[in-house]
């Protein structure tokens, strides 16, 4: 019973911060959600339990979903720890895969190691894009190797046999935006 309150209670703490946060007064929310102000006044201060319907109402007129004004509030864990591959030399920092449009992953990537030779390229449906933090970065796509450096990005078709790697011997580090076949291809576990 206890979480169910926290929960309650989360959510109009949400509904309170988002009218803030767009300059909107009660008045001016009831209006967009088609409630009277001392009926949203209730929800928000917890004197009146939030109804579906209402809840309904109240998101699309703050434009966010209920998904978000109810997800669980369990952030206890927010370090995003890297995983090392030794064998293909890259460290990666998975910084975002939930809650992104079209299921995107955002990846920091150290790279140790040289693009890989055609013969070892892989291909996955899609597109992958990304942009060199430091260093400069070999791009295998078939046949051409392709310079990248830092400051500078890429985005290609994953069709073409492609690989990432480090230029001359010293590392690189990439910021990368890859499809959900990008992110199995390039950040898999393991």
């Amino acid at each position: 019973m206890k979480q169910e309150v926290d929960v309650d209670r989360l959510i109009r703490q949400r509904i309170r911060a988002l009218r803030l946060a767009r300059g909107w007064s009660l008045d001016a929310l009831a209006e967009r959600c088609h409630l009277s102000p001392s009926n949203l006044s209730r929800i928000e201060t917890g004197s009146r339990r939030i109804a579906v319907d209402q809840l309904v109402l109240i998101a699309r007129a703050l434009d966010t979903s209920i998904d978000l004004l109810i997800e669980s509030p369990n952030d206890e864990d927010v370090v995003i720890r890297p995983h090392h591959d030794e064998r293909r030399g890259t460290t990666i920092w998975t910084l975002a895969r939930e809650h992104t449009p079209n299921d995107l992953t955002v990846a920091k990537m150290h790279i140790t190691t040289p693009a890989p030779p055609l013969e070892e390229a892989g291909v996955h449906p899609g597109r992958d894009w990304f942009m060199v933090l430091s260093g400069t970065a070999e791009l295998r796509l078939g046949d051409r190797l392709v310079l990248v450096r830092a400051g500078e990005a890429a985005g290609f078709s994953t069709m073409t046999p492609h690989g990432i790697g480090a230029h001359g011997g010293e590392p690189v580090e990439i910021l990368a935006i890859l499809t959900q076949d990008g992110h199995r291809a390039h950040a898999r576990e393991g």
